[in-house]
């Protein structure tokens, strides 16, 4: 798997098609198979927005772990690499299962990938994914509905850069395409040298139609 230059240039990157319309009918199927999942969230009462996500149970579905574990692979490097532009120690391995086995010794053994399910009305505010010590500093967003299905529910990213303005992103998405994207911060060259500028991330209200993603987050939680 090649990741874009343009998830180091702007800080985060589309795969167009990483999954296809098959695939992304099954997951889509899933979502309402209650074993399938160990967690079930209504984002409205905890003020999160409005919609409903679903963390997956272990064992992850096979399609769901295979891509998570490729992804990560793929992403590693560049993890290292922003973390050397950030003075921080390349401390991520080159595999998920040694990544995961880190979060394990930090208390952190449960599985974060997640579908969520936006219809009429629903959104989902802005917020980062970090669930513990550990941290994978990216993560993936796979839109499994086609755009035709539904109106509004762009993915936004929100980019504030020190001494500057907040920079907002709006990702245009296909169906199977996924979004790459920092969990928290990436680093940019300033004049100073690199510093790090910090992310948030949401959905803008769906206004008609079902939108319904899978999330990849590479670090499980406590």
């Amino acid at each position: 798997m090649t990741v874009s230059p343009e998830l180091t240039d702007r800080g985060y990157a589309v795969l167009p098609k990483l999954l296809d319309p098959a695939a992304c009918a099954a997951l889509r199927a899933v979502f309402d198979d209650d074993a399938a999942f160990r967690k079930t969230v209504d984002m409205e009462p905890l003020g999160f927005g409005r919609g409903v996500y679903r963390y997956f149970a272990a064992p992850l579905p096979a399609r769901v772990a295979a891509l998570r574990a490729e992804l990560y692979a793929a992403l590693a490097p560049v993890a290292n690499d922003w973390a050397e532009r950030l003075g921080e120690p390349p401390s991520y391995p080159a595999t998920l299962d040694a990544f995961l086995a880190r979060c394990a010794a930090h208390g952190q053994m449960r599985p974060t990938p997640l579908l969520l399910r936006y219809r009429a009305g629903d959104r989902n505010a802005l917020h980062q994914d970090r669930y513990g010590e550990v941290a994978f500093p990216l993560q993936a967003t796979v839109l499994l509905s086609a755009p035709a299905e539904f109106a509004g529910g762009e993915f936004i990213l929100v980019e504030q850069r020190p001494r500057r303005q907040s920079l907002p992103h709006v990702v245009p998405l296909g169906l199977g395409d996924a979004v790459v994207f920092p969990n928290a911060a990436r680093p940019v060259q300033g004049s100073r040298g690199w510093s790090r500028t910090l992310f948030r991330h949401g959905v803008a209200e769906v206004r008609s139609g079902e939108r319904v993603t899978l999330g990849l987050i590479f670090h499980d939680a406590r």
